[in-house]
């Protein structure tokens, strides 16, 4: 099989006949083989009964229900396991990403050889509460990954190598940060793609301002896993090490100058724990302590954990 398009929705009734439709027209026109994977994360508006409408007509149409709304990262996550295409094509539902950016996405992965492709949206029809934000987020990413060729790492319109979505894990909100995790796990030939950017023509967005926080979290939890995930002793026990060590010479100071008073009969008006050192050291000591059980725990945990991606599926077909 050629291609798998896999697009993650919630609530979008409205705009799927029109997507599949689309979606179909193009692969018919490049005579692609292909399967459309439609992952319907807990709709309540009768997404799934769409989807299975469709699929009468349209045999190439796959889908997966959840049995409530997990988010954008497992449907992601959960579309990738269902993929059977050489190269799998992300978007979003709402029809703001076109159709016909497909074969020249194809074309790069299958002749130039890309990883990963990521679209840009050089011209957005957002609000400035929306593109402000994202603009900030996309420096950042870039700061701390290390990808400074890509300009929106957030775009939901992308192709992929089979060997990267087989291999990469996504949950939380980390969908927002799919190219970071691919360079982690070796796929470093990533590339970028001016698409364009249509206005919603159905229904409203269904991401509010708590996604700007949740996923700087995320960014975070992405950089620490992607340099410590696999040795968090390496992270938590220099801290550890370098606390307890701080804290050890505050305290050898202080028992020194003690020493040295007592030896030369100097008298002194307030005894050691009378001093503000002597409680930093106390403190610095303990978590430096902490620290360092933290990641001997975390190392056994590393080792260990169970499988991070299990949603409740309801329906497949």
């Amino acid at each position: 099989m050629d291609i798998s398009v896999v697009v993650p929705l919630y609530n979008e009734v409205e705009s799927l006949p029109e997507l599949t439709s689309w979606i179909s027209r193009v692969m018919d026109d490049n005579k692609f083989t292909y399967e459309i994977v439609l992952v319907d994360d807990g709709s309540n508006d009768g997404s799934w009964d769409m989807i299975n409408k469709l699929r009468v007509n349209n045999p190439f149409i796959n889908g997966v229900k959840f049995r409530r709304n997990y988010g954008k990262s497992a449907a992601l996550n959960t579309g990738f396991e269902k993929a059977q295409g050489d190269v799998i094509i992300t978007m979003d539902a709402d029809l703001q990403d076109s159709p016909d950016e497909i074969p020249e996405l194809y074309r790069r992965i299958t002749e130039e050889k890309y990883d990963l492709i990521s679209g840009w949206k050089a011209k957005r029809y957002d609000p400035l509460s929306k593109t402000i934000p994202t603009k900030l987020f996309n420096a950042a990413t870039r700061k701390m990954s290390g990808i400074n060729n890509l300009h929106d790492f957030n775009c939901g319109l992308k192709a992929y190598r089979k060997a990267v979505v087989k291999n990469i894990e996504i949950y939380g909100e980390m969908h927002r940060y799919i190219p970071v995790l691919a360079k982690w796990a070796g796929f470093t030939k990533i590339g970028e793609q001016v698409v364009e950017h249509r206005a919603r023509k159905y229904g409203t967005t269904k991401f509010g301002m708590s996604r700007f926080v949740n996923g700087f979290l995320d960014l975070l939890s992405i950089f620490f896993v992607g340099k410590f995930g696999k040795r968090p002793m390496h992270f938590f026990g220099l801290m550890g090490t370098l606390s307890f060590l701080a804290g050890m010479v505050i305290a050898i100071w202080l028992i020194c100058e003690k020493l040295y008073d007592i030896a030369h009969h100097i008298k002194i008006n307030r005894d050691v724990t009378d001093q503000p050192l002597f409680y930093i050291a106390l403190v610095a000591i303990i978590i430096g302590s902490q620290l360092f059980l933290t990641g001997f725990v975390a190392e056994l945990v590393a080792r260990s954990a169970p499988e991070r991606n299990k949603y409740q599926i309801e329906d497949v077909i």
